[in-house]
């Protein structure tokens, strides 16, 4: 693993810095873009207040987090020209045009729909607010493809040549914008929003319910955030599976660094925890499961896994931090499941309401998604170095000509505007969802029909002591 200069590590500090930021705030309006559609689509097709109660409720949530995640977007979109300038020259003919196609198909309809989402419900009628609603969260969905399709062509790089300037230029768009690793991570990385929005709901529900299990509306959310954990979670897992074994078809270095392989082997173990250690080149106090790590990555219990060793130290990711990050992602990712499946048992058995352990664990898991979507972050960044655009352009020559102390100004105040600014409206979404939504449930609205209350898979009985189904 190469040094590099202190401007340079200080100029990707900064930006890890912002995209940390960033990336929690797309991660949940994603998945509650969704949601609030589902809600309304729910409350159309029955007419119970319930779900309206809860879309009014979440409706101001999202839009803190969704200004929240523009802002923090435009901020970093502000580094590719001052501490990137050369990634950005090179990589500008490929990566511009998918980046303005984000802004074209998925900010402009999200921008020009939410308005309508807002304030447009007594002013439009119903089934053109829920198609606003519905076009919000399409445009939710837009944006993760385009910023996807971005990562991803800088992670398995396709459909480009080369001018006569050294810059890359797009050959195939189909190959660029569909690139080897892109359908992997889109689809990873949406699972991941829903899961995160899920788990955030789930616990608010729970929360609540500690307080008055007879709520409504706090069972409903409760009800529909286990259900997505139970459905969801082990989709993840098996969805997260393929994407390792794409990522170790074009990216096996970031795989040993995964699995703290330093030494190529057939029938490699499983290191379920150790401490690597890239100077020494071993995992120091490894705890394996012999072969497994094969059975994993091969599905042959013999199969053979490179170790770091086989490419040159200065090609090397950070194993360390890639291993660790790694663990933490699968660990919560598993424990989204554990919780899932429990929920299910305790629906099944129609204790779903009655059992006040499971509220303290939602609750506990409730930040976990955006943990799990971090450390999925830094598996994929750190893991692609030292690159940033895989086996084609160095991080050493992507950055403009730094000066540390520059950057380290920009830095601390970046950090000390975010934790402000941010701060500020992380704690006023945490006081909305410390409120407890209506609970009141009057019944169909006039001129909606109502589906008979067994027919939901999501739906909440009247009966305050009756379980939801």
């Amino acid at each position: 693993m190469t040094e590099l200069p202190l401007a340079i590590d200080l100029a990707r500090l900064q930006f890890a810095f912002t995209v940390s930021f960033h990336i929690i705030f797309p991660a949940f309006s994603i998945g509650l873009a969704s949601y609030l559609a589902v809600l309304e689509a729910l409350w159309l097709a029955t007419g119970r207040a319930v779900y309206m109660n809860l879309f009014k409720y979440w409706l101001k949530i999202f839009a803190l987090a969704f200004g929240m995640g523009v802002v923090s977007g435009l901020v970093m979109s502000y580094q590719f020209g001052t501490n990137w300038s050369v990634f950005s020259d090179k990589t500008g003919p490929v990566l511009g045009p998918l980046m303005g196609y984000e802004v074209l198909s998925a900010f402009f309809l999200e921008a020009g729909f939410l308005g309508v989402m807002l304030f447009g419900m007594d002013k439009v009628g119903k089934g053109l607010h829920f198609f606003a609603t519905l076009m919000v969260a399409v445009g939710t969905l837009f944006s993760a493809f385009w910023i996807l399709s971005v990562n991803s062509w800088m992670q398995t790089p396709a459909g480009y040549g080369l001018n006569e300037m050294g810059q890359y230029i797009p050959l195939d768009w189909v190959e660029i914008i569909f690139n080897p690793s892109f359908p992997y991570r889109l689809v990873h990385m949406v699972l991941a929003a829903y899961l995160t929005t899920a788990f955030v709901v789930g616990g608010v529900g729970a929360y609540h319910l500690l307080k008055d299990r007879g709520n409504a509306a706090s069972r409903v959310m409760f009800s529909m955030a286990m259900w997505m954990a139970a459905i969801v979670a082990p989709l993840q897992i098996i969805a997260g599976d393929i994407h390792g074994l794409n990522t170790l078809e074009h990216q096996p270095a970031k795989v040993a660094a995964m699995e703290g392989h330093f030494e190529t082997q057939k029938g490699a173990p499983l290191i379920l925890f150790g401490l690597p250690d890239m100077e020494a080149e071993e995992t120091k106090y490894a705890v394996e499961i012999p072969k497994l790590g094969s059975m994993i990555l091969t599905h042959d219990w013999y199969g053979e896994v490179k170790g770091l060793k086989e490419w040159p130290k200065e090609d090397r990711p950070n194993a360390t931090l890639v291993f660790w990050s790694f663990r933490v992602m699968v660990g919560l990712g598993v424990a989204m499941m554990m919780l899932g499946i429990w929920s299910l048992w305790l629906r099944l058995r129609g204790q779903l309401y009655d059992a006040p352990i499971t509220y303290w664990a939602a609750m506990l898991m409730a930040p976990s998604g955006f943990v799990a979507v971090l450390a999925g972050w830094i598996t994929t960044e750190v893991g692609r170095q030292p690159y940033t655009v895989y086996g084609l352009l160095r991080t050493a020559e992507s950055a403009s000509p730094l000066d540390a102390p520059a950057v380290a100004i920009s830095l601390a105040i970046f950090a000390l505007v975010y934790f402000i600014v941010f701060g500020a409206g992380v704690f006023y979404i945490l006081r909305l969802m410390g409120k407890a939504p209506l609970a009141n449930e009057t019944g169909p609205e006039q001129g909606i029909p109502a589906r008979a209350a067994g027919g939901m898979a999501f739906e909440a009985t009247e009966h305050p002591r009756q379980p939801a189904e």
